[in-house]
């Protein structure tokens, strides 16, 4: 791969992303609230909302190790393939940030007042 290539492979890639998390993701939230279903989660378990998205986040992982397992066999996936699946590990990584930090934030915001 170039380093041409590798820049358009990545631009694409964060492009695709803003777009999942920003426009696919509002199909997943109620009330404004992007981390809804993690709360609910949350609520119905007893875990936090961040070992709640691990429970998602694990899925992602556990395809990503086949597609690696795969290609130790020589089994290429195609390239949809590895795009859905690292677009979504990387999107539920990016929501983990986000949840910590909203987090953060929260906390800093109590402690101020």
């Amino acid at each position: 791969m170039t380093e041409k290539k590798f820049e358009e492979e990545i631009e694409l890639t964060l492009k695709e992303l803003k777009s999942i998390l920003l426009v696919k993701g509002k199909e997943y939230r109620r009330n404004l609230n992007p981390f809804h279903n993690f709360e609910e989660g949350s609520k119905r378990t007893g875990l936090s909302r961040e070992k709640v998205l691990d429970g998602f986040l694990l899925k992602h992982e556990i395809s990503i190790a086949d597609i690696t397992n795969d290609l130790d066999n020589n089994i290429l996936p195609t390239y949809e393939k590895v795009n859905e699946k690292f677009n979504d590990n990387l999107i539920y990584l990016l929501i983990k940030k986000a949840s910590i930090i909203d987090k953060i934030n929260n906390k800093n915001e109590v402690q101020t007042n």
